[in-house]
């Protein structure tokens, strides 16, 4: 069970912080943490947000909610008030709802002061990254099995109707992140048929349903168009890197 950790992170080898970690949120996978109960509650909290994805997007940060407000035995005694059409708000009313929001929000705050939030949107952050670590021989080392099945995870939650991913959650589907997130699901051991709910497949149909010509090339790798900008980096990087470095250092292995 995955759990939010505040201000912490000195024995991760792979995290710095020049300020003790304050203000910065983990997630830790716990294998033994929560009761059935909780386990079941966070699958169907999963659940229900994947049936209706496509109505609403973001995630409201619903684990990290669940977990705080469980973990400060939060109770709203503040009863909320509601407004008829036409009614007029009182001083009353707009106090009695703002001391209400104030007494939630207060309970969602971290030990150090800080509100930890979901650093969600785009969708082309996730990708690239784990493409560089796989190409660099680092992947299972910085993105343990539970991390790799988030990230796919992930990938599922944000695919839209027709198939493809936008720049970012709210976006229609565009070809730079589609590509991405196909190869992304690739690395990370999904089959051409494989995913949830076909996601591969259906990510393939996609790109070869929208794919168009590249013209206007000049310096053998940059486009004109700006939208072939965004479909040539990532790949380009990856390729320059390879022949800059892995290459090279594979000569020198073989040298010595």
């Amino acid at each position: 069970m995955w759990k939010l950790k505040i201000a912490q992170g000195g024995k991760d080898p792979y995290l710095y912080s020049t300020n003790n970690y304050v203000g910065r949120q983990t997630w830790e996978f716990e294998p033994e943490a929560g009761t059935p109960e909780e386990r079941a509650e966070v699958e169907a909290a999963r659940l229900n947000f994947y049936n209706n994805r496509f109505q609403v997007k973001p995630s409201a940060d619903l684990l990290y909610r669940m977990q705080f407000l469980k973990e400060k035995n939060f109770k709203q005694t503040i009863p909320p008030v509601k407004v008829e059409d036409g009614e007029e708000i009182t001083y009353e009313t707009a106090t009695t709802a703002l001391k209400r929001a104030v007494h939630f929000y207060s309970a969602l705050q971290a030990s150090d002061g800080h509100w930890p939030a979901e650093n969600a949107g785009p969708l082309f952050f996730l990708p690239p990254l784990v493409m560089c670590l796989y190409i660099t021989g680092h992947l299972n080392t910085v993105f343990p099995a539970e991390h790799r099945r988030e990230i796919l995870r992930y990938i599922y939650y944000h695919q839209n109707e027709d198939g493809g991913w936008g720049l970012h959650i709210e976006g229609h589907s565009t070809m730079f992140c589609t590509a991405l997130s196909y190869i992304c699901m690739r690395i990370l051991g999904e089959g051409p048929d494989g995913g949830l709910d076909n996601a591969v497949a259906r990510g393939r149909k996609w790109i070869l349903d929208h794919g168009t010509e590249i013209t206007g090339v000049f310096m053998k790798n940059c486009m004109l168009h700006y939208a072939a900008y965004r479909n040539i980096y990532p790949l380009w990087g990856i390729a320059e890197y390879r022949r800059h470095v892995l290459l090279p250092l594979r000569s020198a292995i073989k040298a010595n």
